[in-house]
């Protein structure tokens, strides 16, 4: 069985002769019909406010203009595109008809596709220690995170990467190599200790199988699943609760433990605690930020921490990054602490000590 959501990330293909549209008014038909009219690209009606085009490769980039300057967001959303090489669109071809913002922005994200394909990423990793450490040195778990670079080595933005992943439809593809890296890079380094693993909800389509190539992951490098955590984040973007209880459902019948990130950040964080139960909570680095310093910030915690105690939750604050922080919420009773303090984020060898 495969994951269309998953596996497939270059559905697109930009270099096909004949573009269809669908646009939802006959005013928004009219004013693209004009736009290639102008651009003297071949094209004709063909009923229903559909309009079948001859778009030369060298056209493309202008027709994507055209479409973002003429269609307002709401059309752009409710546009629809498909390429075909030539012939008359299959019924196959209907699994490839997409909103016209997505198409647009998969345009102007081909540089991601095919950065996944060069693998052109790595999982860089921040230590967790636990409260009582002093150093980095013997660090309870590594959360992972996916970094991404382009030809010349040089790192970009992981909120640009998910950001534009997300609106170029690519979160799904994205978000299960990012999965797989944290895993793989850290077993060919021959780290065998815990791992926090990074996930947004969002890019789960089907958990049985999304979830089954990681997992297929840690038993072929010989990981234990109770020593990998998936952490739940973008917890105030959860639309659907259910379909969340079954990602977490399957998580842990496979034995591994889940984290809920960002917890204080906000009310649906606190309704999750409640509602998800998980093995871990984060405290959100913005109620950490100079905690030492501001009583509000220590009694919000405080709670937070009782609270979780109370359901046998472990908590682990992050974004520590003085020694005054670090005492304070020791004696505030956090069981693991994570920050520039101990340590910054650094590819795998680094952290190893190992370079």
């Amino acid at each position: 069985m495969r994951c269309q959501e998953c596996e497939h990330v270059d559905d697109i293909i930009f270099d096909r002769t004949r573009f269809w549209f669908y646009m939802p008014t006959a005013e928004a038909f009219a004013r693209v019909a004009s736009v290639l009219g102008r651009r003297e690209i071949e094209s004709r009606g063909i009923g229903g406010n559909c309009l079948e085009a001859s778009v030369a490769r060298d056209d493309v980039d202008s027709v994507m203009t055209a479409l973002f300057g003429e269609l307002n967001k709401k059309e752009l959303k409710e546009t629809k595109v498909l390429t075909t090489a030539g012939e008359d669109p299959t019924p196959l071809d209907m699994t490839r008809v997409i909103s016209a913002d997505v198409f647009v922005n998969r345009y102007k994200g081909q540089w991601l596709v095919e950065a996944i394909e060069a693998e052109l990423y790595d999982t860089w990793y921040q230590p967790i220690v636990e409260a009582k450490a002093s150093s980095a040195d013997n660090p309870f778990a590594l959360e992972g995170l996916f970094r991404m670079r382009d030809r010349d080595g040089n790192n970009i933005s992981p909120g640009y990467v998910f950001n534009l992943a997300e609106h170029a439809g690519l979160l799904f593809s994205l978000d299960i190599v990012a999965r797989t890296s944290a895993v793989r890079r850290a077993a060919q380094a021959g780290y065998r200790g815990r791992i926090f693993i990074n996930f947004n909800p969002s890019s789960i389509y089907d958990p049985a199988y999304c979830l089954r190539t990681t997992a297929s992951a840690v038993a072929e490098l010989g990981l234990k699943p109770a020593d990998i955590t998936f952490e739940l984040t973008e917890t105030h973007r959860i639309q659907d609760k259910d379909h969340l209880k079954g990602i977490l459902a399957f998580y842990r019948q496979a034995g591994f433990k889940v984290a809920l990130d960002d917890i204080g950040s906000g009310w649906s964080g606190l309704n999750l605690l409640h509602e998800m139960r998980p093995d871990f909570v984060k405290i959100d680095m913005d109620l950490v930020r100079n905690i030492d310093r501001d009583p509000l910030k220590q009694s919000i915690v405080g709670h937070l921490i009782s609270i979780s105690r109370e359901h046998n939750i472990e908590v682990i604050a992050e974004g520590v990054e003085t020694e005054e922080e670090a005492i304070l919420l020791r004696e505030a009773g956090a069981n693991y602490l994570q920050g520039y303090l101990f340590a910054k984020p650094a590819p795998i060898d680094t952290i190893l000590g190992k370079t």
